[in-house]
């Protein structure tokens, strides 16, 4: 038994002993996207800083006001079920 052979396979020519053409197209791929993001603009420090404080700020305001919301609600509930 020839070792070499892939498992599954004859050695015929068939497609199975050529290179996959997936391997070009994922070389494609990460070639467009390279590409691709040498293309964006990133952020400086600054912008990436204010925003990530008005992220951190409108987070801890819908908390803030959720939990609000939820203790009036646990309140009122305590209330009518006494």
């Amino acid at each position: 038994m020839d070792t070499d052979l892939p498992s599954g396979g004859p050695s015929d020519g068939s497609p199975s002993d050529e290179p996959a053409p997936q391997s070009q197209a994922q070389l494609g791929f990460a070639a467009a996207t390279m590409a691709e993001l040498r293309k964006v603009v990133w952020p400086s420090r600054q912008q990436l800083f204010s925003e990530s404080v008005a992220v951190i700020l409108m987070v801890s305001l819908s908390a803030a006001a959720i939990a609000a919301v939820d203790r009036f609600y646990r309140w009122g509930a305590s209330q009518v079920f006494r």
